[in-house]
């Protein structure tokens, strides 16, 4: 029983390490040509795979792309957590109140963020103009992500004893905006993703300033 249970164990992690490198290529596949020019072949050409593994994993290539979007959603919320809790462990958050902007701007200066993720969020845009579930799985995150910017917010006005000019709610939807469109622009622009992050965080500045009360 015991050989038995270990085999199934390592099948499981074979199977979830074959289900990573498919999703890690799709993501890769996905920002360089889309969606629509992505093919399950090229997929599995870039994992090393062969379609018979694609196709044991995943029922087609809008399925994969799903779980994809779920996935960089939730990496997204997650590294603003855990840029938060970092924060807050240094004693940012207790700093003198003129560092709110400088704070606002490292807590969504991520590091994930680079060319291939801003890519791949604006193919998931795209297909969530034109699909219900895509479009469902892409408010969710936009959802959640308002949520933590929000409380973040929130939680810096209380902690530093300051006023905004507008409710964390609105000023986190304004902050978020900047943020994606300043990193659209970015990449247009053909800037590195340290160059990205610094435009970034720059423009993420400016704005934190126009709603902090003098």
């Amino acid at each position: 029983m015991a050989d038995a249970g270990t085999a199934a164990r390592v099948a499981t992690r074979s199977r979830e390490n074959t289900r990573a490198r498919l999703m890690d290529a799709a993501m890769e596949v996905f920002a360089e040509v889309g969606m629509d020019g992505a093919s399950v072949e090229a997929v599995c050409e870039r994992a090393g795979f062969t379609r018979g593994a694609f196709y044991s994993n995943f029922e087609s290539k809008d399925e994969l792309f799903l779980e994809l979007a779920a996935r960089v959603a939730d990496v997204r919320v997650q590294s603003v957590k855990q840029r938060v809790a970092e924060l807050a462990e240094a004693g940012a958050f207790s700093a003198h109140p003129t560092d709110v902007p400088t704070i606002l701007e490292q807590v969504l200066d991520l590091g994930a963020d680079d060319r291939m993720g801003v890519l791949l969020m604006a193919e998931i845009r795209i297909h969530a103009l034109r699909d219900r579930d895509v479009a469902k799985a892409f408010l969710a995150q936009d959802a959640e992500m308002h949520r933590n910017v929000t409380q973040i917010i929130a939680d810096i006005g209380r902690v530093k004893e300051i006023c905004f000019r507008i409710d964390a709610d609105q000023a986190a939807r304004l902050m978020l905006t900047v943020w994606e469109s300043a990193a659209v622009r970015a990449v247009i622009r053909g800037l590195s993703d340290s160059q990205l992050r610094l435009e970034v965080g720059r423009q993420l500045a400016a704005v934190a300033q126009l709603f902090l009360e003098p």
